[in-house]
């Protein structure tokens, strides 16, 4: 895939540096535990994210691009008669559009649409598409277990499944929380124009300082938290092996859960539980948990239960940063928390069914 090309260079760029990292640690004679937090937990976490960032910065292009060039609001006139029938209006088209960059100004940008009930059903369908912090999950588990002729098909089938998924809960909601019609569309739409070089530039810059900010504070603070967990056992000894530590303590409580979906190890589940806090933190987790190995991925899948993983991925509960977003907007705690427990509750569903197809027609 040519998204996959990028990031593939820049992954070995990281790989240089970290090696360098850790040559010079040992030269230095430092402590072999500081050495493992530095190496393992900081930089293979962070470092595992960062090699994302060429892949971040090509999708924010296109969508730029779209933005500039003032085709979105096109989109919207087109896209009205088609969204009115899963009770939308074509204003809730361009939010979602923006939720495959962050969910985060997506549920803001809701802020447009004068209809209450449009806006909060926008925002409880947002979620479902998938944004930019799953792309290194997709990447990840695509490159390693689908062949490269079908890598593009792959990715393109995950956004299709959110779509599809976001489309049958719509008309769920439609006839049941929301009844009613959406409000008429009305917009004026604004001339073509050329794409200005530095409004995409600037665009692209700020959404590559916030992926690498995010990567130096939570995924920095993650990596640390998780390289602890799984270094130390309850006693605070250094764990002989990683399945007599508090890591594998705490993911095997909650492992048992995804075992009817085909991925019941711990390191998943933990990888899966640090995801909330920002999604890609799910593959900095299972590269810290792997010793740097991401290629050891495929101890823990298969081609199958790669893909199931991948739909409940694609499906489960936003980041933190957007619960907080669906707080504000929603006004209250409740809808937050009914939010979190919804998409984990579908998210689950699917990939179970999926994965009970699969079995029934002999694919594990």
């Amino acid at each position: 895939s040519p998204l996959m090309v990028p990031g593939q260079v820049m992954a070995l760029g990281v790989d240089v540096v970290i090696g360098w990292i850790d040559k010079g640690l040992i030269a230095a004679q430092i402590n072999p535990v500081v050495r493992s937090l530095v190496v393992d937990g900081i930089c293979q976490g962070v470092g595992s994210v960062i090699s994302f960032l060429p892949t971040i910065v090509i999708l924010f292009f296109f969508l730029s691009i779209l933005e500039d060039t003032g085709y979105m609001a096109r989109v919207a006139f087109v896209m009205d008669k088609p969204l009115r029938k899963i009770g939308l209006s074509g204003r809730s088209f361009v939010p979602m559009l923006i939720g495959f960059g962050c969910s985060v100004p997506a549920i803001m940008a809701t802020r447009t649409l004068s209809s209450e009930r449009d806006r909060k059903m926008t925002i409880l369908l947002t979620p479902f598409m998938s944004c930019s912090a799953k792309l290194p999950i997709y990447t990840l588990m695509i490159s390693a277990f689908v062949q490269r002729q079908y890598r593009v098909f792959a990715m393109v089938g995950l956004y299709l499944i959110g779509i599809v998924c976001a489309v049958i809960y719509a008309l769920i909601l439609k006839v049941t929380k929301f009844k009613g019609e959406p409000v008429p569309f009305v917009m004026e739409l604004p001339n073509y124009r050329l794409p200005s070089a530095k409004s995409v530039l600037h665009l692209i810059w700020e959404k590559a300082k916030g992926f690498i900010q995010k990567a130096f504070t939570i995924i920095f603070l993650a990596s640390i938290i998780i390289w602890f967990l799984q270094t130390f056992d309850l006693r605070f000894n250094v764990a002989a092996s990683a399945d007599q530590s508090m890591l594998a303590l705490i993911g095997s409580l909650i492992a048992p859960i995804f075992k009817p979906l085909g991925f019941g190890d711990w390191r998943v589940s933990t990888a899966l539980i640090t995801g909330f806090t920002a999604k890609e933190s799910v593959v900095s987790t299972l590269t810290v948990l792997l010793g740097g190995d991401v290629t050891s991925v495929a101890t823990l899948f298969t081609p199958f239960t790669a893909m199931v993983f991948l739909i409940f991925t694609l499906l489960y509960t936003p980041c933190v940063a957007a619960i907080a977003t669906v707080k504000r907007e929603m006004g209250g705690t409740k809808a937050a928390v009914i939010t979190v427990i919804v998409q984990c509750l579908i998210a689950w569903v699917v990939a179970f069914l999926v994965h009970a197809v699969g079995l029934a027609f002999g694919v594990v």
